[in-house]
């Protein structure tokens, strides 16, 4: 009854129009301060040592490392190395749309930076070579969702913090996966481009690929430098965050030359905001976690389902179920930051790899981002597409639906997670 009030009041408050993070503390504190005997020094010590965590850094130096690269030219310029190998196929700036939504996301860590980079350069052209303007909107709108499975991923860092599960595996987890996912769109892209026969190309001499890859080369070695230095034990995730973000100032602003040094503040201004209100989700889902952790909640829902016999398989299901409604109210972060804590401990009970079930959430995030009504990466598209949600969210159903079949081999095959990690020895 108690937890029934705590959903209930939390579903009010978001029903309202309330920011959800702004909800959720307005939730926990309500409920603490008139139904429970906790002390407010104890609150205040759990709002403190809840976001004392070093992996938490992460978060804004990734997010600055992205805005330098959306800002200073790389996504052009990768576009142009995807473009040399792939365009002389069916659809080929459409599949080089895709390529280059993989390549940024290795280097964004966002979703939504990854649709803005690369769709605000190829969905123009593609429009200006014959595409229709629903089948490249809708390429770019999944094909960006990328940016949270392929490392670095801002939503592995932050189920990291709410699970105390090791960054550095979950990044190099989700290698496998956004590899695959990524040919999957690729080949959805080109089957509807050879149904249609959508324009190509002229095939690239072995000198424009070596140019093309020449210039973009500075891009690409961000990933060598974050996922060689992981693994390589050279620096931990959070060092590789503070790392990449100077690398790609340098990139964009002394090799490139594409951003000026008066436009840095402009986009550390912009970092800074989204770094906030990310912290400041954060801090308030912390006070959730505590308030569930104290009302024992995920131990009763690991015994109910126990008790029902469900076992690995069914839970993996009600989980998704749970996620994707989850996707139609609530962006990535406030899903993770929500009901990591809740499933997690049920997750470890049935005997799940956190690894694979830290996996599996941030696919079931790439789906929430691309369907309605809240998916931000639908917003994104439909703001340089200039089209509307209702047409936005038609265009995006075949690499949608590619998203969910993929959905269910990840969930039900830990071993496309985990393969990367053991081979390692990680």
């Amino acid at each position: 009854m108690r937890v029934a009030v705590v959903f209930g009041l939390l579903l009010s408050l978001m029903l309202t129009g309330m920011p959800i993070s702004i909800a959720l503390g307005l939730t926990v504190l309500s409920f603490m301060f008139t139904l429970t005997d906790v002390r407010t020094e104890s609150v205040a010590l759990k709002l403190f040592t809840g976001i004392e965590s070093f992996e938490i850094m992460a978060i804004p130096f990734f997010i600055l490392a992205g805005n330098f690269l959306t800002h200073g030219g790389v996504a052009r310029r990768m576009i142009t190395f995807a473009t040399s190998l792939v365009g002389h196929w069916y659809g080929g700036l459409a599949l080089s749309g895709v390529v280059a939504c993989a390549l940024f996301a290795a280097i964004s860590g966002s979703s939504p930076a990854t649709v803005v980079a690369i769709g605000s350069v190829i969905l123009p052209a593609m429009v200006a070579q014959g595409f229709p303007k629903r089948f490249g909107a809708g390429v770019i709108t999944t094909s960006g969702s990328l940016g949270i499975l392929i490392p670095p991923s801002i939503p592995m860092v932050l189920f990291a913090v709410s699970t105390n599960t090791s960054v550095g595996k979950l990044f190099i987890a989700g290698i496998v996966p956004g590899m695959v996912l990524a040919m999957l769109l690729g080949a959805t892209t080109f089957y509807r481009a050879w149904r249609n026969d959508y324009p190509r190309m002229p095939k690239a001499t072995l000198y424009e690929r070596f140019d093309a890859f020449r210039k973009s080369i500075w891009g690409i070695l961000l990933i060598v430098i974050v996922i060689g230095g992981i693994y390589s034990g050279l620096f931990t995730p959070t060092e590789a965050a503070a790392v990449s973000a100077v690398y790609a100032f340098i990139v964009a602003v002394f090799i490139y030359k594409d951003l000026k040094l008066r436009d840095v503040p402009r986009v550390l201004l912009s970092s800074a905001n989204l770094s906030a209100m990310l912290l400041y989700i954060i801090t308030n889902a912390v006070l959730f976690s505590f308030l569930m952790t104290y009302e024992n909640v995920p131990q009763a829902l690991a015994q109910w389902m126990i008790d029902q016999g469900l076992g690995w398989i069914g839970f993996l299901l009600v989980v998704n179920l749970l996620l994707l409604l989850a996707g139609n109210v609530m962006e990535p972060s406030s899903i993770i930051l929500i009901m990591a804590p809740i499933l997690f401990p049920v997750a470890i009970k049935l005997g799940i790899d956190p690894i694979h079930f830290g996996i599996l959430m941030t696919v079931n995030m790439e789906v929430g981002l691309c369907h309605p009504p809240v998916g931000l990466n639908l917003y994104v598209a439909s703001g340089i597409a200039k089209m509307g949600i209702t047409e936005l969210t038609v265009a995006v159903w075949p690499w949608l639906l590619t998203m969910l079949a993929f959905l269910v081999v990840v969930t039900y095959w830990p071993g496309l997670s985990l393969w990367l990690p053991r081979l390692l020895g990680m």
